[in-house]
């Protein structure tokens, strides 16, 4: 019996987090890019640093990383599932 994989990404704010999850919920990896330096400077949340801090998350290789902890090969995805809101329109447009 074929076990479904699906890669989660979240950039609704200021975090990038990836997962690899079966199709029971078992997390087999995860992994998270924090902002939370990016943005303290400033207070709070600047959502153009954070979506360009999500690009740099996801070309920088998170998702990469995150399907080696799993051991599992993109191939292998059943699915992709990503957040489409709430959240910040410029961070979300990233995931």
């Amino acid at each position: 019996e074929k076990t479904e994989l699906v890669l989660g990404i979240e950039s609704s704010c200021d975090d990038t987090g990836v997962a690899i999850v079966t199709g029971d919920g078992r997390i087999l990896a995860q992994s998270l890019a924090s902002q939370n330096e990016l943005h303290a400077q400033w207070g709070g949340v600047v959502p153009k640093l954070a979506q360009g801090a999500h690009q740099e998350a996801i070309d920088g290789g998170i998702v990469e990383t995150t399907l080696e902890k799993a051991g599992v090969r993109p191939e292998q995805l059943s699915a992709i599932a990503i957040t489409i809101g709430p959240g910040l329109s410029l961070c979300l447009r990233v995931g």
